[in-house]
C-alpha cells in the first residue's frame, strides 16, 4: 500500500482542470504532456523543439501561457499566448462560422383532394415563399374515407403543384403514398451567382482596305535630241 497518492506522487503538482479546458480539451501549461514541443512565440516566431517545462518556464517570464495548439502534430505545437485572449478569439471564430450556416427547414403545405382554386393558389404562392426564403416544402394530401379510391385526383394536384412551381424549386422526392397520406417533397433551386455585366469593349477602329496600286506613271519627256536615222539610198 502506497497511500493515497503514494503510487502517482506527481499528480500533487498538477493543478485542477479549468472547465474552459475541459469543454474544449485544449491541453495548457503543466497539463501539456508531451516529452518535447515545438513552440511558437507570441510574435508567432519559431522557437524550436524543447521540454514543456523550459517553454512553460518562458511563458511565465511573459506572464503569458503555454497553449498547444496542435496535438496531433509529431512533436505537438503549442504556442506561447494568453490563454484567455485565445479562448475568446476562438469562440468568436465558431460563432461566426455557425452564422454563416444555412439551416434548412421543412415548411409542410397541406392539400385535400376538395381543394378549390382559390385555396390552391394561396397554398401554392405560400409554398413558393418558402422555396424562395431557401426553406423545403412537404406537400402532403391525405385521403379521408371513400377518398382512397380517388387517389389519382391526389397524383393530380400534387403533379399540378409542382409544375406551377417551375424554377422556383426541385423535387427532391416524387410524389408517394404513406398510409392515408401522399406527399411530396421540393428543395429550393440552388440560385447561380448573378455576375456583374463585362463592361463594353471599345469599338475597333475601322481598316481602310489598302488602295489599289497606282499605275506606274510614263516616264518623263526629256528635253534630250533624238538621233534622227540614217537616211536609205
Amino acid at each position: 500500500m502506497h497511500g493515497r497518492h503514494g503510487g502517482e506522487p506527481w499528480r500533487l503538482l498538477i493543478p485542477p482542470l479549468d472547465k474552459r479546458s475541459a469543454k474544449s480539451f485544449i491541453r495548457t501549461n503543466e497539463r501539456i504532456r508531451a516529452r518535447e514541443v515545438r513552440v511558437i512565440d507570441e510574435n508567432g516566431e519559431q522557437l524550436g523543439v524543447m521540454a514543456p517545462f523550459e517553454a512553460l518556464k518562458m511563458a511565465r517570464e511573459k506572464s503569458l501561457d503555454l497553449v498547444e495548439i496542435s496535438p496531433n502534430a509529431v512533436p505537438p505545437v503549442c504556442k506561447i499566448q494568453d490563454y484567455g485572449k485565445f479562448l475568446y478569439e476562438k469562440d468568436k471564430s465558431d460563432r461566426a462560422a455557425r452564422k454563416k450556416q444555412k439551416v434548412i427547414v421543412i415548411k409542410e403545405v397541406k392539400f385535400s383532394v376538395t381543394v378549390d382554386e382559390h385555396d390552391y393558389q394561396t397554398k401554392k404562392n405560400q409554398a413558393v415563399r418558402f422555396l424562395n426564403d431557401g426553406d423545403k416544402v412537404k406537400a402532403s394530401l391525405r385521403f379521408k374515407g371513400r377518398q382512397m379510391a380517388h387517389r389519382d385526383l391526389g397524383y393530380k394536384i400534387i403533379n399540378r403543384l409542382i409544375m406551377d412551381i417551375g424554377d422556383a424549386g426541385t423535387v427532391e422526392f416524387m410524389p408517394r403514398m404513406e398510409g392515408t397520406t401522399l406527399h411530396a417533397i421540393i428543395a429550393p433551386t440552388k440560385k447561380a451567382e448573378v455576375q456583374a455585366p463585362a463592361p463594353p469593349r471599345p469599338p475597333r477602329p475601322v481598316v481602310e482596305a489598302p488602295a489599289a496600286a497606282a499605275a506606274t506613271p510614263a516616264p518623263a519627256a526629256t528635253d534630250a535630241p533624238v538621233a534622227a536615222e540614217p537616211a536609205t539610198k
